[in-house]
């Protein structure tokens, strides 16, 4: 298994990828539970450049000629500049009062979204993605890297902490309380 920067080829799988990780809060975002607009709401975000989900910011795994994880990851302190288009066509398309909170801040690296192919879940493969992130970003960049998880996933938190990630405060994403946690 290799982990490689994301090109625009990639956008089919990567969104498919993402939704996994992120269906609820694309549900919230479209105002409907339909995975087909979902997943063309994602899509439409990854093949386009300069916002948060686009494949410019992305890592894919790949395993032979198949992706099988893949994450958005960004500089904190471009949150608003990268949200900018997701929010004016959520607003335009779908909920004019769309006004999600902030999900980072600067000084870190944000870690999005990580999705993990059903198919091969328990493979290690999302581990494999954070320890990438980790030597790339922390190890030889000197980065800090930040990511949310749910009260409701004592796993993810866990293999989170097991990694080096510490909790430092709380954060709210279209009303769900997060913890946010970092490591440096």
């Amino acid at each position: 298994m290799i982990i490689r920067k994301a090109t625009i080829e990639d956008s089919e799988s990567i969104a498919a990828l993402l939704l996994l990780a992120m269906e609820e809060i694309i549900y919230k975002f479209i105002g409907e539970r339909d995975p087909k607009t979902a997943y063309y709401f994602l899509l439409h975000f990854v093949e386009t450049e300069k916002n948060q989900y686009s494949y410019q910011n992305c890592f894919v795994a790949e395993d032979g000629d198949e992706i099988v994880g893949a994450v958005s990851i960004y500089e904190g302190g471009k949150l608003q500049e990268l949200r900018e288009p997701i929010v004016h066509y959520v607003r335009l398309n779908f909920n004019p009062d769309f006004d999600p909170e902030d999900e980072t801040q600067s000084g870190e690296f944000y870690i999005d979204s990580l999705g993990v192919s059903q198919n091969h879940q328990g493979k290690g493969i999302g581990s494999k993605i954070l320890h990438f992130l980790i030597e790339e970003f922390v190890t030889q960049n000197n980065l800090t890297l930040g990511l949310l998880v749910e009260e409701e996933n004592p796993n993810a938190k866990k293999l989170y902490q097991k990694l080096g990630f510490k909790p430092v405060g709380v954060k709210t994403l279209v009303g769900k309380k997060l913890e946010h946690l970092q490591i440096s």
